[in-house]
């Protein structure tokens, strides 16, 4: 029986889920010691440290989801900090295979952030890292609410900021990566999400970029 087309293509998704995507993934995927010391070196403070600013105090049987999780980078420090229930999705298989033998036990599914193949409500927590900059501004929105429909209680995220909407050339390529204010866009689509906490991180090499990490609450 032939595979069934992913819900969700977008001319981004397309290229993410091709040799484009592979790309990344072989640039980016780093033992976690490596990952910690690219963001020491690129802010001042390790990824580590900047999840245990925002998650310290949540409960560790919290149902997590990391819509774009690529290679489980990010899954795996937070099963470091006692994280029991955590899943991903992402676009590329390839990435996902990668992940799977990283991250034995751990379900871990192929599909598009604008159609996350889930129930509504079924995580406690979902987050993004680096994924909602690559989804253009035309799909953003069915992006956030496809992460809002799934997640009960947290929205976690961190991502390129800037003040509006601001394309930037990526890899050679165009409309491929976009910054902008992502807590803020959360917030004008769902005004009733809670920013909780919030952090601006600027690049120690160029400090007019910036990326921001951001915890929003859904009321129940």
């Amino acid at each position: 029986m032939p595979k069934r087309p992913m819900a969700g293509l977008t001319e981004q998704t397309a290229q993410w889920s091709a040799a484009f995507g592979r790309s990344y993934t072989e640039r980016n995927d780093l033992g976690l010691d490596s990952l910690d010391q690219r963001y020491q070196t690129q802010f001042g403070i390790d990824r580590s440290a900047l999840n245990a600013l925002f998650l310290e105090s949540l409960p560790r049987d919290l149902s997590i989801l990391e819509v774009g999780c690529n290679v489980g980078n990010q899954l795996s420090l937070l099963a470091g900090m006692g994280f029991t229930r955590l899943s991903g999705v992402d676009v590329q298989e390839y990435a996902l295979v990668r992940a799977r033998e990283r991250l034995p036990g751990i379900p871990l599914v192929q599909g598009s952030a604008l159609a996350l193949p889930f129930p509504d409500h079924s995580f406690d927590l979902v987050f993004t890292s680096g994924v909602l900059i690559h989804i253009h501004p035309d799909h953003l929105p069915t992006a956030l609410a496809e992460i809002y429909r799934v997640t009960q209680h947290w929205i976690w995220g961190l991502e390129y900021f800037a003040a509006t909407h601001s394309e930037i050339p990526y890899h050679g390529q165009t409309s491929m990566l976009w910054k902008a204010p992502f807590a803020e866009l959360y917030q004008q689509q769902f005004p009733t999400l809670t920013l909780i906490r919030e952090k601006r991180l600027s690049y120690r090499d160029n400090p007019g970029n910036i990326d921001c990490m951001y915890l929003l609450h859904k009321p129940s």
